[in-house]
């Protein structure tokens, strides 16, 4: 039997072994880092050791870095309170914390006419398709770009941006809220004043340190095109199913979409249905966002670019990394198209 591929890498990234060694440091670090004692401080150090690379490689001043337990936790912070307008491609974390009247042309975009009140996700997780994120943007999902994309806070005009860690190869549990220098977070967490009053709570050390460490070898695969090689496998997938599957759409292939996404529709065979079918065959992928698995529905975001209920139902995600072989992807192709076969003379 074939080792088994995973291809879900939007829902989770496997851990990366720079996280793996940081976390293990951290471990023997006793202190908590708002005690005054050398162990205290010692643990204080490495936090804001780990924060200024953190900084560092999201382009980003230290004193905008707020760390959470996810990128849930930082639209929270962000976004509870202030009506913002967006729109319903966004994630759940989000579309719960705003008003989804922004209009989403067929090919995925959004542009919200007054920026300074809307929120705007970079990247969407079913679909990849990218946004142009304006200046004066209030807030921006960044969870799926980061580490996949170059970005700077610092030259982004956005207002804040959440990140989730374990999105990247950093541990499930930690993630980061930006806030550009001066601004007051919407609804700051009350506890023991951590986090410059924004967010209490005794400030999870391990995660930090691994959240630092796969920031950082996130920065370094850009800068040596590890994702461009990731986009051509995509590429690869696709040209395979299009190839015999003429009834399957690829969503947001239009538009400017992440290297390793492709959202794969069949009207007619249902999206659960091909999930446990590439399971039993040893592949892992999804449909639509993780964080609403289980949940039997036409997916929100591809309703929202117009397409009808039975295309929406129909569409799996398959969402690859820098670990896929291009033998995972030819493998997947073929399990995938022997599955279609069946579906479609089912169908006949």
């Amino acid at each position: 039997m074939s080792a088994r591929a995973y291809l879900d890498w939007n829902a989770t990234a496997p851990l990366r072994p720079e996280a793996r060694q940081a976390m293990g440091e951290a471990m023997d670090v006793l202190g908590n880092p708002s005690s005054v004692h050398a162990e205290g401080r010692a643990a204080k150090s490495l936090l804001e050791s780990c924060r200024a690379r953190v900084a560092a490689a999201l382009g980003a001043d230290v004193e905008e870095v707020i760390f959470t337990s996810g990128a849930t936790e930082a639209a929270s912070i962000a976004l509870d309170g202030r009506g913002l307008k967006g729109a319903e491609i966004e994630h759940d974390a989000v579309l719960a914390r705003i008003d989804p009247v922004l209009p989403v042309a067929p090919d995925g975009r959004v542009t919200p006419a007054d920026p300074a009140a809307a929120c705007l996700q970079w990247a969407n997780s079913e679909t990849g398709v990218i946004q142009d994120l304006p200046d004066g943007l209030a807030v921006s999902d960044l969870t799926q770009g980061v580490g996949k994309l170059p970005f700077a806070f610092g030259w982004s005009g956005i207002g804040a941006g959440l990140v989730s860690g374990h999105k990247l190869g950093a541990p499930k549990g930690v993630g980061v809220l930006l806030l550009k220098g001066g601004t007051d977070p919407a609804r700051p967490v009350a506890g023991g004043g951590q986090e410059r009053g924004r967010r209490g709570g005794t400030e999870n050390l391990i995660g930090i340190a691994g959240m630092a460490a796969a920031l950082e070898a996130s920065v370094a695969d850009l800068g040596r095109g590890v994702w461009e090689r990731v986009a051509q496998l995509r590429d690869i997938l696709e040209k395979a199913l299009e190839a015999e599957a003429s009834d399957t759409i690829f969503v947001g292939n239009t538009a400017s979409r992440l290297p390793n996404t492709s959202c794969i529709a069949t009207p007619g065979w249902k999206g659960e249905t091909q999930v446990m079918q590439m399971d039993l065959a040893g592949f892992a992928i999804s449909a639509g966002s993780a964080c609403s698995s289980g949940k039997v529905r036409a997916s929100r975001v591809l309703r929202a670019m117009g397409l009808p209920d039975e295309a929406a139902g129909s569409a799996v995600r398959v969402s690859i990394g820098p670990a896929t072989s291009e033998e995972d992807i030819l493998r997947f192709a073929q399990a995938w198209l022997s599955s279609h076969r069946k579906f479609r003379a089912r169908a006949a």
